[in-house]
């Protein structure tokens, strides 16, 4: 079905056509670096889409349930005592990104407290795998990679910060936490905001590292100036023990699976 959620009446139609029990929001401009390029279009795109997606819901009268993908770069500014990081950690976003998602994350809050609207808020923290689009650090790794074993592109990976800290999920899993956040069974209160990552962060050196360690490649680590950010979140490491309580979820693929897999993607499609 096609819809721009940027156009209100495209979005009720779409809405009034399909009549969904539950909505999965997660249409937005997700990656962060383009947000310093294209602050309006990020800001109109995640803020407004989702504005016209609760109030087709609202003036329609549909009972859905809805699930937000909010963002761990809704806390941007972490301090070193501050982690792991609870839903309550202040919210200091660092980027036109973190500031749509917090629009996001605040909207959620509003219409379920005005309306009465079944909105589960969730704070997705880095999350991959297979499919992965290659403007994302770990992707775009991975896909250097196979990309020099194939002799396509110079012994020389070009990197930005390797210092930055994240909590890596694999999306397989994400995915079965966004369904577990508003599931009939889910005890996950409408409103609410839920942390969904895995407890343990990885430092972006240690990530292309494993990487590497899955080739026989010798290569040349360079700093790429482009691919540094104006404003960069040090460390984001969560806690899910809300989340985990709420609904039992867990995550269940290691992360050393998860780059195997997004390596081998990238082997195949080279």
């Amino acid at each position: 079905v096609e819809c721009d959620l940027r156009d209100a009446s495209s979005t009720e139609k779409a809405i009034s056509e399909i009549k969904p029990d539950m909505i999965f929001h997660l249409a937005a401009q997700s990656f962060v670096p383009t947000s310093w390029h294209a602050p309006q279009e990020t800001i109109t795109t995640n803020i407004i889409g989702q504005l016209n997606i609760f109030e087709a819901v609202r003036k329609l009268k549909i009972p859905a349930r809805i699930q937000i993908a909010c963002s761990s770069e809704e806390y941007g500014m972490v301090y070193p005592d501050e982690t792991p990081i609870k839903e309550t950690n202040p919210l200091r976003p660092l980027s036109p990104y973190g500031v749509s998602k917090v629009g996001q994350d605040m909207l959620g809050y509003q219409y379920h407290k005005s309306y009465g609207l079944h909105i589960v808020r969730t704070r997705g923290f880095n999350h991959t795998g297979p499919r992965r689009g290659d403007v994302f650090v770990e992707s775009n790794f991975a896909k250097q990679i196979a990309l020099i074993e194939k002799g396509k592109q110079e012994p020389v990976i070009y990197v930005g910060n390797l210092e930055a800290r994240r909590d890596y999920t694999d999306a397989r899993d994400m995915v079965c936490g966004y369904w577990m956040a508003i599931d009939k069974n889910s005890n996950c209160e409408p409103g609410d905001v839920y942390n969904i990552c895995s407890g343990n962060d990885w430092k972006i050196k240690k990530v292309l590292e494993t990487l590497l360690g899955l080739s026989h490649l010798k290569v040349k680590i360079q700093e790429d100036p482009a691919r540094m950010r104006p404003s960069d979140v040090e460390i984001l490491v969560g806690d899910n023990t809300k989340f985990r309580q709420a609904t039992g979820w867990k995550p269940e693929i290691p992360f050393e699976k998860t780059l195997e897999d997004l390596l081998d993607y990238w082997r195949s499609k080279v």
